[in-house]
């Protein structure tokens, strides 16, 4: 990473254009873990305040998660909690993932996101929803804007994908003291080559997503076995 796409901040354009229309509650979702092999898929929910003028320089850095270290990760989520007019986090588990499908428990733990906001904060009240690629049919009381690539061109998208990607990564941390030798402080779940490894000796763990495809190899392979 270069220092001058570490310093990229995501713009303001869509947040200003709706702004402009009349939205004043703009609710950025996006979510963190979906390709995983392992672990919840996790969502932030995050309204800024638009009207302030000094909102770019005050969220310097709030960038697409996947552009950022762990380290900025960590720094952006105090400075985006601090000034948003509301946050909230969602997940969906891996066996809601199984259960469901990826899609539609990705769109559950966005749901859950914004609801986690609205919990936080009773008095506050959306009008419009902006998604990183997707839409929401349960939450059609909103207006919604789908903006591919939304974390790398919406601040309030990309402040939701440092969220969910912050909480996430700590709790597969966390996950794996409880279930060590998969190495999931290190790769978060992902499907890395010490991932494949540890599952090829192993075998999943309650915590795997055992309807994805080099999950469910390794438990056929040991059904052969």
């Amino acid at each position: 990473m270069t220092r001058n796409s570490a310093r990229k901040t995501a713009n303001l354009l869509h947040e200003r254009q709706y702004y402009a229309y009349g939205c004043r509650f703009i609710v950025g979702l996006d979510e963190a873990g979906r390709g995983a092999w392992a672990g919840p898929v996790a969502a932030g929910a995050v309204c800024l305040p638009i009207d302030r003028q000094d909102l770019s320089k005050l969220m310097r850095g709030v960038n697409d998660s996947k552009q950022l270290t762990a380290l900025q990760r960590q720094h952006l989520v105090e400075t985006i909690k601090t000034h948003a007019l509301a946050w909230g986090i969602g997940s969906a588990s891996n066996t809601e993932i199984d259960a469901h499908g990826i899609v539609p428990a990705t769109m559950m733990a966005m749901e859950r996101a914004l609801n986690d906001a609205l919990a936080r904060n009773p008095d506050f009240q959306p009008d419009t929803l902006f998604i990183d690629a997707m839409l929401l049919p349960a939450l059609r009381q909103y207006d919604q804007v789908s903006i591919i690539g939304g974390d790398a061109r919406s601040l309030t998208i990309a402040a939701a994908s440092i969220l969910a990607k912050v909480w996430r990564d700590d709790l597969m941390s966390q996950l794996d003291a409880d279930y060590p030798g998969y190495g999931f402080a290190v790769h978060k779940g992902y499907g890395v080559p010490q991932h494949q490894v540890a599952l090829g000796m192993a075998g999943p763990s309650p915590i795997h997503r055992l309807t994805f495809r080099p999950v469910r190899a390794t438990i056929a392979d040991g059904d052969d076995a």
